[in-house]
């Protein structure tokens, strides 16, 4: 391989490293910012929870380090969640260069767009799902059981909601991008409405514990999104353009 041919390949790599690195720092930054309340932010993820307990009854910690290392490790996933901004932004600095400027006045919006969704997921379950769900999973607990829930295992499960719920509310992105792809199109993805429908429910199904709240209120959203997904797709149907046109208007600016 020529030296000319590896050049390329070394500036990509630095500036892989550059964005990693300033991804990494932010995080890190937030992080510090953040772990002197860990254990507030901790109480306030399993306010949910607690809320809903018996009279009397609590968390408890079967592990003799988790009462540390718990709000710790959620101060962490918390600090990579409110990094996402800064991470998308350092993908997007990263890509950039390669597309056209069509491409990019495009590709911005969804990127904006799947943070918020994203953070609206989150905040779906946090506010509707977990009263709900722990509402009914402490109250249906048989008689004699008292209700007192590992902080870890807690942890873990709340996590695995908020991811569910977070990545299940970018249904509109991935549609409009297959829609833009070429893919499918929104007539298809209107006739499928009925499979759709169905698969919703499977994936609240495999995505959620196993209680028919935390299902259903996972695919009905999913289901709405599927149509504002839908919606938006009209506008980028037909928007992707050979690039050999792209880089002919690029060369004539």
């Amino acid at each position: 391989m020529a030296v000319e041919d590896t050049q390329p390949l070394i500036s990509h790599l630095i500036e892989l490293r550059k964005r990693l690195l300033n991804c990494i720092v932010a995080v890190l930054v937030i992080f510090l910012a953040l772990v002197y309340f860990a254990n507030d932010i901790y109480q306030l993820v399993a306010a949910p929870l607690i809320s809903q307990m018996p009279h009397g009854a609590s968390m408890i910690a079967t592990d003799v380090a988790s009462p540390f290392f718990t709000p710790i490790k959620l101060t962490m996933m918390v600090s990579v969640i409110l990094s996402a901004p800064v991470i998308l932004y350092q993908v997007w600095a990263f890509v950039a260069p390669a597309l056209y400027k069509h491409e990019r006045r495009l590709i911005i919006p969804l990127l904006v767009s799947s943070t918020l969704l994203f953070y609206i997921g989150m905040a779906f379950a946090y506010f509707v799902v977990f009263p709900l769900a722990f509402g009914f999973l402490t109250k249906t607990a048989p008689v004699g059981v008292v209700v007192s829930t590992d902080i870890t295992s807690y942890l873990d499960f709340v996590m695995a909601l908020f991811m569910a719920f977070g990545v299940s509310f970018e249904v509109p992105v991935a549609i409009v991008l297959l829609c833009w792809m070429g893919v499918t199109t929104p007539q298809d993805l209107r006739a499928k409405r009925p499979y759709v429908l169905v698969g919703a429910f499977v994936v609240g199904m495999l995505l959620t514990p196993p209680d028919v709240f935390s299902q259903t209120l996972l695919a009905i959203p999913m289901y709405c999104l599927f149509e504002v997904g839908i919606f938006f797709s009209r506008f980028y149907v037909g928007k992707r353009r050979p690039r050999e046109q792209d880089a002919e208007e690029e060369a004539e600016e």
